[in-house]
């Protein structure tokens, strides 16, 4: 037996079977990447997809229809409104700052920025010089009368008695007039200032002139006080808020139908679902020349001082011109999927075809504007959300 020790067994092979190897492994990869590609395809969404409405039923039918009012849409002439923005800002005929006649420096202050105060509470205190110095004026005013009056007492006596000519006398009764006089002016400037002539100090107590709230606050405690030349607007600044002024934005285009005395719904987003009613009070002489816009101010009622400063509005004024439109009440209307329906009787025993709508604004706090969808004496189901939850519930 003979051994080839030039090849080795284990090297040996088949060039033909290497290559179909070769070649199934390619296919099989080939198959792979179509699989991949098809799964990934079949995983991608569509390029045009299509959207399923998923809306309720178009009719409904229920038993006993009789339990459901009948009513139907009727056409009204409802005024033209104009929806603006705004904000809320104090009525400025209600404003009065509290003022200190008296320079000096704050030694106390008893209220704050959007404190509440009632009218003669004391709000602060002021030390002064000009205290000091009106008071020296009456003492020296007091002292002078009481002189001139012991010499028009004595000249008086004399005259009586032949030992004094009567212009002394007369001398002696103006020099008491004039004493009087200066009283009077000395006791005048105390009270301006603030200041009791019996219990005379050097600090100033100051009250609230009237009821409302802090809108303005123009000094600390320890800081100055007063009237200047400069023009002090003021320490404090009191708005009386239980009428408030709402300035909204009326574009030029619409500013022609706003008249004065126009009634104005307001709404606020911090009250959901209230609404506050308004008077046109003023409208403005100059326009906003980048925004085309008109300042509108409506006088608005605030009790319980619910609406506050600076707070974002929304108003609807209605205007002069008015419209025919198709109204129904607010219960007819059916809000589902933000959408709006009506149910008008169909065909058969207890059937309702239920109409999509577009609906407006509401009219006489019962009514809305059917702006699309039926036509006026159109009979309609007067309670949609009623008629609704029975057919659901059947």
């Amino acid at each position: 037996m003979t051994r080839d020790h030039g090849k080795s067994p284990l090297r040996t092979f088949s060039w033909p079977l290497v290559a179909a190897a070769i070649g199934l492994a390619f296919a099989g990869s080939f198959v792979g990447c179509k699989h991949s590609a098809d799964n990934q395809a079949a995983e991608a969404p569509p390029a045009n997809p299509t959207v399923v409405e998923t809306g309720g039923k178009t009719s409904v039918q229920v038993q006993r229809p009789e339990r459901f009012a009948l009513t139907q849409s009727v056409m009204r002439t409802v005024p033209s409104m104009i929806d603006v923005t705004g904000s809320v800002s104090p009525d400025v005929s209600r404003e009065l700052p509290v003022l200190s006649l008296a320079n000096g420096r704050v030694v106390a202050l008893h209220v704050g920025l959007g404190d509440f105060v009632k009218k003669g509470q004391l709000v602060m205190e002021v030390q002064s010089p000009d205290v000091t110095g009106a008071f020296n004026g009456y003492l020296k005013a007091v002292n002078d009368e009481h002189l001139a009056k012991v010499t028009l007492d004595r000249d008086t006596l004399l005259y009586d008695k032949g030992a004094i000519p009567q212009s002394q006398l007369q001398s002696a009764q103006d020099g008491e007039d004039d004493s009087k006089a200066d009283l009077t002016a000395a006791e005048q400037q105390l009270k301006i200032l603030g200041v009791d002539k019996s219990h005379p100090s050097d600090t100033v107590k100051i009250y609230a002139p009237a009821t409302g709230v802090v809108i303005s606050q123009n000094v600390t405690a320890a800081g100055a006080a007063g009237i200047t030349y400069a023009g002090n607007a003021g320490s404090l600044l009191i708005a009386d808020l239980s009428h408030v002024w709402v300035i909204v934005d009326v574009y030029e285009n619409d500013l022609a139908q706003v008249r004065l005395g126009n009634h104005a719904d307001i709404r606020l987003n911090a009250f959901p679902g209230k609404t506050f009613s308004g008077t046109v009070s003023d409208i403005g002489a100059q326009l906003d020349p980048s925004l085309r816009t008109a300042k509108v101010r409506i006088q608005v009622p605030n009790p319980g001082n619910l609406l506050r400063i600076g707070m974002f509005a929304t108003a609807t004024l209605q205007t002069a011109a008015a419209q025919s439109q198709i109204t129904v009440p607010s219960t007819a209307v059916l809000q589902l999927h933000d959408r709006s329906y009506v149910f008008i009787p169909g065909q058969g025993t207890g059937v309702f075809n239920r109409i999509e709508v577009k609906v407006g604004r509401a009219v006489d706090n019962n009514f809305v504007v059917v702006l699309s969808g039926i036509g006026a004496d159109q009979q309609i189901i007067a309670n949609a959300l009623d008629l609704q939850n029975t057919a659901d519930q059947e």
